[in-house]
């Protein structure tokens, strides 16, 4: 019986169905890039990521007459405030499907058990409204003091062409980017894992710009490797004279291209030289047939005193369309735990003002 008095097992009728651990890369790709809404936070790429991190990896799929209809991806974080798996970008699934819904809901459960977690953290591909906060209250699920992963994207549409998406875009971003290209600055696209040396050192410098903590070497370089495997990962780089002025970290994956990293250097702040390596990214985002392109996250526009209040003034410069995700949703296992676990993640989502 579970602790927490979740209801999610109440009322279920669902016809057989087949659910069991996914065990073939391509089987599990074709059916999450099905999806629109998806994106890389559920690839087969990230898990490998994670698991080269020694995390374990989940990763479960629900089928009916031999055809896949859902799957999750999850990552068991081990902390002092206790062990929860984190599903980051899914469940993947016809949310019209109330029975199914609650199917999936109730094998997170399990392998949240099965795994010792104090909890399962969700965030699906699902934007907020009352029908998506409702559902997840209708399933027991209470909103978690922090968030996990980007729940406020800024997204541009693909299906525009480059002259309609810079018609689109603020005047400003417009002439840095004929100032890029009026001065000759070059890009470079590579997926050699030797070109993150210089990302990683410009990272170190633009954190201390910015006051930021940077992301290690090692956790760049295994998130490089695990998606170039599959040709999913691009790093491109814009040059001026020799000189590196700024790089994007690109994955493309499914239906959208995702702005992941971006650092740039003062010479590259000065010639202006980031929407240049964006529009050479969404080249190749529509040659790959994508028809999205995720600049991540911003913040609201009246939160001017926000560290990344500037960084989000430059994505809507892009003109745009501004997506908020339903926020991060705990599934209580142990409540006792819980509590205090909440308690320290809340402390700290107020200390650091996220």
């Amino acid at each position: 019986m579970r602790e927490s008095g979740s209801d999610i097992s109440k009322n279920v009728t669902i016809m057989y169905m087949q659910i069991k651990t996914a065990t073939n890369q391509e089987e599990w790709d074709k059916f999450i890039t099905g999806h629109l809404e998806a994106n890389f936070l559920q690839a087969w790429a990230w898990g490998e990521f994670h698991e080269t991190r020694g995390k374990t990896v989940v990763r479960r799929i629900f089928v009916e007459n031999g055809e896949i209809v859902a799957a999750y991806e999850g990552q068991v974080e081990t902390a002092k405030r206790g062990t929860y798996m984190a599903v980051a970008g899914g469940p993947i699934l016809d949310w019209e499907r109330k029975d199914l819904v609650r199917e999936v809901f109730e094998d997170m459960w399990k392998q949240g058990v099965e795994n010792d977690c104090v909890f399962v953290r969700v965030r699906p591909q699902f934007e907020d409204s009352d029908q998506s906060r409702g559902l997840f209250a209708e399933l027991g699920l209470k909103p978690a003091p922090i968030y996990l992963s980007v729940e406020f994207a800024g997204v541009l549409d693909l299906n525009k062409n480059e002259e309609e998406i810079l018609a689109g875009a603020s005047q400003n971003f417009r002439r840095a980017y004929r100032k890029a290209v009026k001065n000759g600055v070059e890009v470079e696209v590579s997926a050699d894992i030797q070109d993150l040396d210089d990302f990683y050192t410009i990272q170190l410098q633009t954190a201390r710009r910015h006051d930021f903590v940077s992301f290690s070497e090692d956790y760049l370089k295994k998130q490089f490797v695990a998606f170039a495997a599959y040709d999913e990962v691009k790093l491109y780089t814009a040059k001026f004279e020799g000189k590196i002025l700024a790089q994007n970290f690109m994955i493309f994956y499914g239906n959208e291209a995702s702005y992941h990293y971006g650092v740039s250097t003062e010479l590259g702040t000065k010639l202006s030289s980031a929407p240049l390596l964006h529009i050479h990214a969404m080249r190749e985002a529509r040659e790959r047939g994508m028809r999205r392109y995720n600049l991540w996250g911003i913040t609201g526009e009246d939160e001017t005193e926000h560290r990344f209040y500037g960084v989000s003034q430059f994505k809507r410069s892009f003109g745009i369309a501004e997506l908020k995700y339903l926020h991060a949703h705990d599934m209580i296992i142990r409540p006792m735990a819980y509590k205090l676990s909440h308690m320290v993640e809340g402390a700290r989502a107020k200390r650091r003002h996220v």
